[in-house]
């Protein structure tokens, strides 16, 4: 629907971004003004320079909030640091950092040869055992029917559980290297132990590299889950008491500027942080999008109280002669270029925040109508540097 607007935008041309200035330009660097005197038409390269932005007007709230920055993190559960079990070298390595990995996945191959002396140890202690507790079940018998003396059954036994102690140790050691018993007990020795992820994630940190000795419990890799990654806000103590559990926080990320993200309150801290003054609050993600890592900067707002109010981004409006107005966009082809239109709409303002304005259009328009939602100050010098020059 077009709009009049008053006279003070009746212009005949318009060029943008040429005010005090006497640098000639080519006609493409010009847009037009249309014959009502009050759109504004671009082509697709000036809209694209100019960098404008459009979007509908969408409903925000714009009720009290509290003002919260924090950081990206994920539950203990959801992260691992994979150590070596045993000191070796580092054979190979399988991954790289951010790669996805399944849980058990093989991260990298380790050597030693003492990783062949405790599969022989295994296999002599396994092989023993038979022998060992054969002896002790006759000497049990014997001694039970008081046939030999209690020396040769508290041997037999002695050895026994010996042998079995020693057979269990070895044998954990080989689970813990991740190394099939069975193979073992068939003959087949590992030349390599695996070293596998205990969890489903990606590989944030390679700490290795190869032909590396590594020591027992050296950090190798770290891996995380970002699956279940939340917001961990700071809430200092003057704000405390407008927090709650439930309450929503809009917050940004640096690496999406242009997105706000959502998030609930799960849970608040009990106990202050003393530098600063303050508490946790973890919230969970709604809209997780874009690249989230653990360790990012976050900025948001907690939402106190609801007031959701049609809204257009601050850059978008702009105020002239004691009125308020936004620019309607339109599109339109010529069948050869694209060229974007832009007709000053005047409108009431309410409430405002950093970034987004209340605003009441004075005429209808469809629900799928978009605006200008940057540039509003350009659009309207150029529209005034232009109805002075046609004034005189």
């Amino acid at each position: 629907m077009k709009t009049y607007i008053p006279s003070i935008f009746s212009i005949a041309a318009i060029y943008l971004f040429s005010a005090c200035s006497h640098t000639t330009h080519s006609d493409e660097d010009h847009p037009e003004v249309n014959e009502n005197h009050s759109i504004i038409t671009l082509t697709e390269v000036q809209a694209q320079n100019m960098g404008l932005i459009t979007d509908v007007l969408r409903q925000r709230n714009l009720g009290e909030y509290v003002e919260a920055n924090g950081q990206l993190e994920v539950p203990p559960q959801n992260e691992a640091s994979v150590t070596a079990i045993i000191g070796a070298n580092v054979t190979s390595i399988k991954v790289i950092e951010g790669d996805k990995i399944d849980k058990d996945q093989v991260l990298a191959y380790l050597s030693h040869p003492d990783l062949i002396k405790v599969q022989t140890d295994y296999i002599n202690t396994w092989s023993q055992m038979d022998y060992v507790e054969q002896d002790y079940e006759r000497q049990q018998k014997l001694y039970d029917e008081n046939v030999s003396s209690g020396r040769e059954f508290q041997r037999a036994k002695s050895e026994f559980l010996t042998k079995q102690g020693q057979l269990k140790g070895l044998e954990s050691q080989l689970k813990m290297m991740g190394l099939s018993i069975e193979k073992i007990q068939k003959g087949q020795l590992y030349d390599l132990v695996p070293v596998r992820s205990p969890i489903e994630g990606y590989v944030r940190m390679v700490n290795v590299k190869t032909g590396q000795f590594v020591q027992p419990q050296t950090e190798m890799f770290e891996i995380v889950n970002i699956d279940h990654i939340h917001a961990d806000f700071m809430v200092f103590e003057k704000d405390i008491h407008r927090v709650k559990k439930g309450q929503k926080i809009e917050f940004v990320v640096a690496t999406l500027k242009d997105k706000t993200l959502r998030a609930t309150i799960h849970s608040v801290g009990k106990a202050f942080e003393q530098d600063p003054k303050a508490i946790h609050l973890h919230a969970e993600i709604e809209n997780k999008e874009g690249v989230l890592i653990p360790g990012m900067y976050v900025r948001g707002k907690i939402l106190t109280s609801e007031n959701y109010v049609l809204t257009i981004a601050s850059d978008g409006l702009v105020e002239q002669d004691g009125k308020n107005y936004i620019f309607m966009a339109s599109k339109n082809s010529d069948g050869k270029s694209l060229e974007w239109q832009f007709e000053p709409v005047e409108v009431s303002v309410g409430l405002k925040s950093e970034e987004y304005a209340e605003v009441k259009p004075m005429a209808e328009f469809g629900e799928n109508q978009r605006f200008a939602q940057n540039n509003a100050y350009t659009l309207i010098a150029e529209l005034m540097k232009e109805e002075s020059e046609h004034s005189h």
